[in-house]
Parts: structure tokens; sequence; C-alpha cells
């Protein structure tokens, strides 16, 4: 008998994301296993909000998540140094909009 795992019996691996109480969106908290959707729901909620912390929990199949490359990142990131005009620092902003 072998001590190997046999992936292709394995549950697909699921990406949680769990909005907090006090927050306005979802955070990555982690990943878990689990057989179909409703079940991985259920094991985040164990999981991750253990605490009651969270009032939102989204779950991802990993496969159907989609990043850029982080060797690449000088091609998908840099460029946005030179558009100094997507930033309000040409002008001064009035006392009321200073939020921003």
């Amino acid at each position: 008998m072998s001590n190997t795992t046999d992936t292709s019996k394995e549950w697909p691996l699921w990406e949680v994301f769990v909005r907090s109480k006090a927050g306005l969106d979802h955070k990555h908290c982690g990943s878990l296993h689990a057989a179909d959707a409703t079940m991985a729901i259920q094991l985040a909620r164990d999981v991750y909000t253990r605490r009651q912390e969270g009032v939102s929990i989204w779950v991802v199949p990993s496969s159907s998540i989609t990043a850029s490359d982080p060797t690449q990142k000088d091609s998908y990131f840099d460029p946005m140094a030179d558009k100094v005009y997507r930033h309000p620092s040409f002008y001064e902003l009035p006392a009321a909009v200073d939020h921003m």
C-alpha cells in the first residue's frame, strides 16, 4: 500500500473571503478543500468566523481565479507612475473636499 496521495480523489480547493462586521469589503482569509460550494461555505464559517467576526462569506474555486504574474509586475504597474494627471497634485483642493 502506497503512502502517496491520489490527487484525483482530493476535493477542490476554495478561496475564502470574509466581510467583517466593521468592514465594507471582503478580505481573503485563506483556502480550504470542500466537495462543493455549500460545503465550502459551511467549512469557511467554522474555520474563519469562529468568534462571530464575520457578516458575509464568499467562496470561490481556486481554479476560477486568474492572477497576474508577479515576475511581470513592471509591465503591469510601473506605467502608472507616469500618469501624474490622475492625482490632484497640480491645484489646491477646497477645504470642503479635504478627504480626497
